[in-house]
Parts: C-alpha cells; structure tokens; sequence
C-alpha cells in the first residue's frame, strides 16, 4: 500500500533577471508594512478586507513561483525499501519538468553560441597556446556572468554557499548551471550519427533521448511490457544532458549554481577518431571546447573545480599518454584545465582523481516509481534454478584474464549455466531479454575484468537480483563509490583472480554461503536497482527514488560545496596522492592512504 508524502518545502527554479538579492525576506517585509497600514487607519479596513488582502498577496507569491516551474509539492506514493548510495538530509519529493519523449533529439533550449564571437563552428583547434589552470577568483568585488556588480560576499561563490544553507529551498544545493555551448560540441554529433562507429550504425541508438529504440512486449515474460529499450552504453553523454534539460533544479544565475555542467558529448566525439585517425583529430573537439570555456567568466569563479562533463567511455579513451601523435585516445583528461573538472565515465582510473565512475546505462529505464518498485518485488520473487551463471568468452590469448578458467569452470559443472559471447550480429549478449532470462534463473552472476577492468554485465546482473561474484576491486569496489555500498560483503561476493588461476573452485566457494546469507545479499542487490538505473523523466511529475543520475549529481554538487567551504574557512586545499586515488573511498577512520591494504599489489603501478 502506498503512503501519502508530507508536504515538503518547495523547489524553487530562479531565473537571474527575476531574482532580487534577497528573496523572501524583503517581499515579507513589504506586504506586513503594507498591512500595517490598514491597522493604523482607525478602522478603515475590517479584519475581513486585511484577510482578503494577505491572501491575494499569498496568491500572486505563489503564482510567481509556479511561474518559474516550482508549484508545492503534492502527495505521492512512497515505499519502504532499502537505501542506497547519497542521501540527503532533507526529505524530498523530487517534481520532474516533462518533456515529450518524442521531442527532436536537435531542439535544445539550453545551447546557444558563446557571446565571444571569435570562434567559429569548424571544430578545429586554434593555434594560439592551450591555457593552464585558471586560479581561483576570491576577490572582493564579484560581478555576475552578466556584469551585474552585485555584492555578494566575499567569494565568487558566496551566493551559492548562501543558498545551500537555506533549508527552506530543497533545490539550494542542488542548483546546476548549464554552461552554453555551440551545437558542434553535442547534438551536431547526432546530426552526423554514421561517424560514430565504424562498425555499427549507432543512429537507431540516439533515439528517445539516448536509450534507444522502444523494446516491445515482454520478451516472452523476462521484460516488463514498458520501460524497455534497446540501449547502448556508450550514449551516456546523450541520456545524462537529456535528464540535465529536465532537471527539477536548473538556473540560469551562475552565482547561484552548486555545480556547473558542461554539455560536452566527449564519448561520442571521441567515438569518431579512435580508429584511424591521427592525435590532432582526436583532440581537436576537446581542446576547442576548452578555451571556449576557460574564457568564460563562470570560469574564473573557482578554476573549473566547479565543472563537470560526462564522457561516456572509459577513462583510457581519454588518457593518451605523453605528447607524441601515437597512442590510443584522446589527451582530454591529462590536459591542464580539464583537471580541475570532473569528468564523469563508464570507468575511472585509480591513479587519477579528476575522474569519477557512474553506471553503466543498462535497458531499463522506466518511466514512473511504481514500473521501479514492480520490477523490484518481481525480481526478489524469481525462483532460480542455477547456482551461477556467466555471460563471456575465453580469452586464450589474454594471459591476464580468468575469463578462460571460469568458462571451464561453468561447462564442468550442473549447477552453472554459461552464455557465450561471440562478436557480430548473432552474439546473444548483446540481446537485453536474453541476458535477462540468464541472470534472473542464477543466484549468482560471475563478473571478471572485460576489456577493461569494468562491464556492463555488473549492471545487468543487479538489475536482474542476481548476486555478483567479482574477481578484481577494479571491476566495482573502487570504482562506483558513489552508487554502491562501501562494504562490498553486503551485496557481492569476492574471489581472487590468484584462487582462480590455482584452481579454486568457484562452485564450491558459493556453496558455503549461508542460505540465510544468500537472502540478505539479494534483498541488498534489489535494494540497489534503483540507483543503478537511468529513469525515463519525460512523463514523471514527481518522484520519491533517486536513480544513478540523481546519485551522480548529488555527489558532485556536495564535492563542490566541500571545497567551497574549505577555502571560505581559509583551510588549505584538500590534497590528496593520485596515486592512491583508488584507496581514499576506502579509508576507515584514522587510516591513511599510505597504510598497507591487501590491494596495493593489484594498484601497484599504471
């Protein structure tokens, strides 16, 4: 049965133009002096007319925050379930600006040209030097993005610092500026969708905002007969911009922002170049897109430790090591500016930390709360009749990889059933009912490294309550800090890479979990799907379930306002050793990153 939300504090979307300094405060002040008047006048006005005065005041308050997108929050369904990832201290009914889902991909309302003029659409890199770190503006006279010379403290941020501590506003620390962007920087690259791949047509994929092409029906009952789509991983940069343009807590006052977004398609501009191309096409896009920004004003605020980006690949795509024209990616995250920024990825380095990792988009995306908490209920009821399962290939030829040794493993044994991967049209990996079917008859799910220490597997598996088995950390522990439970024995199982080489047997290992033990991991692992998953907001009114998206902007605006409040405090800046940027999530109390772990050797050098 489902409860009726308390009324909450409302979310309030400002635009700059109508924002005073002081918000609520002066209006208040003015409306008790204008009845303050009718009270001095000897009985001019009854009690009756004073009423009727305040409530038109009220009245026309109100309208004017509806104007701007902020109506009260209304009732909605809530439901018990288990927590996950952040959560903030403030209860929350999160109201979505719908869009129609069938909406052009091309029509963006948040991207215009830059008002400096001095670039042009071409794409290409302009000659003069590409610009270090900007540092961070903390003088006392701050002007508005606009010129506007109001005082607001002694800190360019100052404002935002202000409305993060307004309890009355749930979007207070929540508040994201759109930085703007020329159209070459993103929905040109749909525009030109043959480019992105040279082995498959990825345009089908750009469809309803990133997630794809609708799956119809149920699949044979594996799928729900909604929210299903075919989806591809690498359009995370279009599924989050899309989720940005309808974000509940948008503003068009920099000063106000908890974070700035930056609509910067780096996975799919990267996309066209890797195979085939020379250094200078792979960086072209990136280095354009960072003098645009550096230049802008919203820059100087902080040095760009305000700023984040989603590429939607894995952070090697983007880390071409040294200065030569050879080597793989682009230079992207190793240029000076852009680390300062937060570049959220399908796989972060543990040696760098200027990048973060947030899930892979799976096929799921439903459109309301009750499609999350319908799928939940469905998958903790599943009976599975195998132990284990794994969805790979061998890799004979990959003398790191386990993959080899687990599918040996799976064949030998009653109790695992194996899905082959095999590249081309025909791989039944890459169908999202049949990986369902797989994962939702297994207790278990085996997620070795892929091509890289991560897959989307990971995602697939606790989508479908199947209990993870990982073989490296690298493959989930340090990776999704933000989106799953620090202490992994909650939610998964770990058996090393070394165990598998030598022989240890996988079955025999899940055999000795507690049944007991078994229920508590899978309650946990559906208690995780709703933050593993990218919602469809189109149609949502309201919300009660923060989704990956939610989870990935909530950490990033609280990792903003972290340093914000150190250098307001006069604290020096949180230094910490990239080399070590796998081990900080990790630290208990009291513990430091130069303390031994079980893991160094598996992290001991990039």
């Amino acid at each position: 049965m489902l409860s009726r939300a308390p009324s909450v504090p409302t979310m309030r979307r400002h635009h700059a133009a109508d924002l005073p300094p002081s918000v609520g405060g002066d209006i208040l002040k003015a409306t008790n002096d204008k009845l303050g008047k009718f009270d001095k006048g000897g009985g001019r006005c009854s009690r009756l007319c004073s009423l009727l005065i305040l409530a038109a005041t009220v009245s026309m308050l109100a309208r004017h925050c509806y104007d701007f997108g902020v109506a009260g929050s209304s009732a909605t369904g809530t439901v018990a379930r288990v927590e996950h990832g952040l959560s903030s201290s403030r209860h929350r009914t999160r109201k979505i600006n719908p869009i129609a889902r069938g909406k052009s991909p091309f029509s963006d309302p948040f991207i215009s040209p830059p008002r400096d003029a001095g670039h042009t659409n071409s794409g290409k890199a302009l000659p003069d030097p590409l610009p270090a770190s900007v540092p961070v503006d903390t003088g006392s006279s701050v002007t508005g993005p606009d010129g506007g010379g109001e005082q607001h403290g002694e800190h360019a941020f100052a404002r935002a610092l202000a409305a993060a501590n307004d309890r009355g506003d749930l979007c207070g620390d929540r508040y994201i500026y759109v930085q703007e962007l020329p159209p070459r920087f993103n929905t040109d690259l749909l525009r030109d969708c043959g480019t992105l791949s040279p082995w498959a047509d990825k345009c089908k994929h750009t469809a309803n905002g990133g997630f794809g092409p609708q799956l119809s029906g149920s699949q044979g009952g594996v799928l729900q007969e909604t929210g299903w789509y075919d989806s591809d991983e690498h359009m995370l940069d279009v599924i989050f911009h899309d989720r940005i343009k309808r974000y509940e807590c948008l503003t068009n006052d920099s000063s106000l922002a908890a974070a700035i977004f930056v609509p910067f398609y780096a996975g799919l501009d990267v996309a066209r170049h890797l195979w085939g191309h020379n250094a200078s096409s792979l960086d072209a896009l990136a280095l354009d897109m960072v003098r645009l920004v550096t230049a802008r004003p919203e820059w100087r605020a902080m040095g760009g430790r305000d700023h984040f980006f989603v590429a939607g690949r894995t952070t090697w795509d983007f880390r071409r090591l040294g200065n030569g024209s050879t080597g793989w990616g682009s230079s992207l995250l190793r240029l000076p500016a852009v680390r300062n920024m937060t570049a959220l990825v399908l796989e972060a380095s543990p040696w760098n930390l200027n990048d973060a990792a947030i899930p892979y988009p799976t096929s799921f995306h439903p459109a309301t709360d009750e499609g999350i908490f319908f799928w939940q209920d469905r998958v903790r009821g599943l009976k599975r009749q195998w132990l284990f399962s794994f969805a790979g290939a061998a890799r004979p030829e990959d003398a790191r990889s386990i993959a080899s040794h687990l599918v040996e493993q799976c064949v030998a044994s009653a109790a695992c059933s194996l899905m082959e991967c095999r590249k081309g049209p025909s791989n039944r990996c890459n169908s999202p009912a049949g990986v369902m079917k797989l994962f939702q008859s297994s207790t278990f799910c085996l997620q070795p490294q892929g091509d890289t220490y991560t897959r989307r597997s990971v995602f697939e598996a606790l989508l479908a309550g199947c209990i993870p088995v990982f073989f490296h950390p690298g493959t989930a522990f340090v990776q999704y800090t933000w989106h799953l439970p620090k202490n992994q024995a909650e939610y998964s199982v770990y058996i090393s890479e070394e165990d598998v080489r030598r022989n240890v047997s996988v079955e025999e290992r899940l055999r000795r979990i507690r049944p007991e033990d078994v229920e508590r991991m899978r309650g946990a692992v559906v208690g995780l799907i709703p933050a593993m998953i990218y919602s469809d907001t189109s149609s949502k009114l309201e919300s009660t379930v923060n989704d990956a998206f939610d989870v990935a902007v909530e950490a990033v605006t609280r990792k903003v306002t972290k340093i914000r409040k150190r250098i307001v405090e006069g604290l020096p800046e949180d230094e910490k050793l990239e080399m070590y940027s796998w081990k900080y999530p990790l630290l208990g109390e009291g513990q430091k990153v130069q303390d031994s772990h079980e893991w160094d050797p598996l992290f001991a050098s990039n």
